[in-house]
């Protein structure tokens, strides 16, 4: 197949790439680079079977594909606070331009939705099924509200227009080539104990994610993508919870390294718990997480020492 990935020079992106050029289909990888690398994807550019287009998914955009995934969007608050404004643009005219592209040519078109759309949840775990509580006007709302909006254009279009698509809730996913300066818990953790630093862990640290291992999650979208069953939304990632206090002490231990945690001021609105119900998700895609903790912090690890020595 012919297949259009927004924000394919991403973190997820590129290994989606990856993963579709290995199985035989031509992809079209198309990002503006504000959070993505040309790094991430130099591995791919002389392949027969994949272009990069450098383009902003807020500006229209056409192709003749297949399959459209829609990943672009910064999704750490420290790249989604950086212009808010902007943030809300992607998510929602980024949306607008997917699903106008896969209804003039017919493909089918999935949505990189988050768990950010249950907010601070009441419901534990979350389900599907949970609406979500949400702070509207807060320091994150740009992203949260932004996603919430785009999985209502996706479902209008769907609706109105039957537009084939698929909608995949993501929770925190973590592994080689996320960005050292993301500011997402997994890669700051590693990064301040390769360096010796300080951890910084804000509130207590008894607050709870749940965390998926790359390949795991993109096992998760192409399942989702090529079924029939559903259309979504369904929950991908991680049912196993841990606390950030576990989490930072895990990548002590697996770094060797002699850094302090520290604890500073909880950010506004920032979840107290999250862990994903994937029970629709082992129903219809017959998928569940694989990789343990520890094994993917080794190879996240891994990859960060190298990156970080190639700085020096």
């Amino acid at each position: 197949m012919r297949v259009l990935i927004t924000g394919g020079a991403g973190f997820l992106g590129s290994h989606l790439s990856d993963r579709l050029l290995s199985e035989g289909n031509e992809v079209i990888c198309m990002d503006n680079l504000f959070t993505g690398a040309k790094r991430n994807i130099g591995h791919l550019l002389g392949h027969p079977n994949f272009e990069f287009i450098r383009h902003d998914v807020t500006d229209p955009f056409k192709f003749e594909v297949d399959r459209i995934y829609n990943l672009a969007c910064p999704a750490s608050p420290v790249h989604y606070q950086y212009n808010a404004i902007k943030t809300v643009k992607t998510s929602v005219m980024g949306a607008i331009n997917c699903l106008g592209l896969a209804k003039r040519v017919s493909a089918r078109v999935f949505q990189a939705s988050t768990s950010e759309v249950y907010g601070d949840p009441d419901v534990h775990p979350q389900p599907e099924s949970y609406w979500g509580s949400v702070n509207p006007i807060g320091i994150r709302s740009c992203y949260d509200e932004g996603k919430r909006c785009a999985e209502t254009l996706f479902f209008d279009y769907y609706r109105q227009n039957r537009v084939d698509i698929r909608v995949a809730r993501i929770f925190n996913t973590y592994g080689p080539r996320m960005s050292p300066e993301d500011g997402r818990v997994v890669s700051n953790f590693i990064v301040q104990a390769l360096k010796g630093e300080d951890i910084t862990i804000y509130g207590d640290g008894m607050q709870t994610r749940s965390f998926c291992y790359f390949s795991d999650l993109i096992d998760g979208f192409v399942r989702l993508m090529e079924q029939e069953e559903t259309v979504g939304p369904v929950n991908i990632g991680n049912p196993v919870e841990f606390t950030m206090l576990e989490l930072a002490e895990n990548v002590i231990k697996l770094t060797g390294s002699k850094s302090k945690i520290i604890h500073e001021a909880l950010p506004s609105d920032d979840p107290k718990q999250r862990k994903p119900d994937i029970t629709l998700a082992r129903k219809h895609l017959g998928w569940e997480p694989k990789v343990p903790l520890a094994e993917g912090l080794k190879e996240t690890i891994a990859y960060f020492r190298t990156y970080l020595e190639g700085e020096k």
